[in-house]
């Protein structure tokens, strides 16, 4: 009994033994993994990815009335684009067949919304007209010029061109055919700036403002 009492001490003894060294070890492991894993925090933390930026196209300020103020109400709208660059990321042309897409650079609105926006307002520069407006906002509107607008192209190279290709039609009260036409603008883009990009564009669709009022003019009443 005496021998198997001293047997079962010194396995317990032994098993201390070894379980000693392996959680000494264990133990000045851990300092060693908290630096790592704050390393890593720091590493990862410093990956962040670029905010995204957010514009938005302006109409012409220096665009001038052309004739007396029209009276008639102008209502703009369906505006269509290209499937292309229908997508709030900034599409850039890098080759005929090549374009690039920019996660970091979007359109503030939907294109087709801002084209819209930014078409009304130039007309109601152009016009003199107090009654734009787009046709989301005008469903009472019963009397008005009526503009579709019809976006084939909107191509943009950085620090070279913008290049937008309309095809437009204009219903006037008491016509009973519309007026059609197609305007395509390029603008030269002075930097490779996305500011300097949005401007190009804004003036390219200053040239289409301009000929549709050319049209609503022509076609109503003197």
């Amino acid at each position: 009994m005496r021998s198997m009492r001293l047997r079962r001490v010194s396995e317990r003894m032994t098993g201390t033994r070894a379980r000693g060294p392996r959680g000494a070890r264990e133990r000045a492991a851990a300092p060693v993994l908290a630096l790592i894993a704050a390393v890593a925090l720091v590493a990862f933390g410093g990956c962040k990815s670029p905010n995204s930026s957010f514009y938005t196209l302006s109409p012409d300020a220096s665009l001038e009335r052309t004739g007396a103020p029209l009276r008639t109400a102008v209502v703009v709208g369906p505006v269509t684009v290209p499937e292309l660059v229908d997508r709030p990321q900034f599409v850039t042309r890098v080759s005929d067949n090549e374009v690039a897409v920019n996660e970091f650079a979007r359109w503030g609105e939907p294109l087709k919304s801002g084209i819209a926006r930014t078409i009304a307002a130039d007309l109601g520069q152009l016009l003199g007209a107090e009654r734009v407006s787009i046709a989301a906002q005008a469903a009472l509107v019963q009397e008005a010029c009526r503009v579709r607008v019809d976006i084939v192209r909107f191509d943009s190279v950085p620090g070279d061109a913008v290049t937008i290709d309309a095809q437009w039609v204009v219903r006037v009260p008491g016509k009973p055919l519309p007026v059609s036409g197609r305007t395509v603008a390029r603008e030269p883009v002075g930097t490779a700036s996305n500011d300097a990009l949005v401007a190009a564009h804004s003036r390219a669709l200053a040239a289409v403002s301009r000929d549709i009022a050319a049209a609503i003019r022509s076609a109503l009443p003197s």
